[in-house]
């Protein structure tokens, strides 16, 4: 797809486009962009190139452990899941950010 869209967990997104999205207290997804895939050693892997500002929470979205990318704002289709290196707590008041270069993903 020519956009896709991070979603953030508390919990392992499955393969078959299963687990639980964070949702209500001002989450939504969010655009993300990723620099040219390279190869390595374990398969090919593609770094965020942008900055993710998420909304600022309106209300606890909990331990944020786990991330999707989507190819829709809402529902659509699954396309990589992971786990952060380390969850974050969000409360209300709290933003969650990724910076550019700090999230690789690889495809074996």
């Amino acid at each position: 797809p020519a956009t896709v869209k991070i979603g953030l967990s508390t919990e392992s997104f499955g393969d078959g486009n299963t687990g639980t999205e964070l949702s209500g207290s001002g989450y939504t997804r969010k655009d993300i962009t990723f620099a040219a895939a390279s190869s390595t050693f374990s398969g090919t892997s593609a770094t965020t190139s942008g900055t993710v500002t998420f909304p600022t929470a309106t209300g606890s979205w909990g331990d944020v452990s786990h991330f999707g990318i989507f190819d829709a704002a809402t529902s659509g289709n699954l396309l990589v899941h992971g786990a952060f290196a380390a969850s974050k707590t969000i409360g209300s008041g709290d933003i969650f950010r990724i910076d550019a270069g700090d999230l690789t993903i690889t495809a074996a």
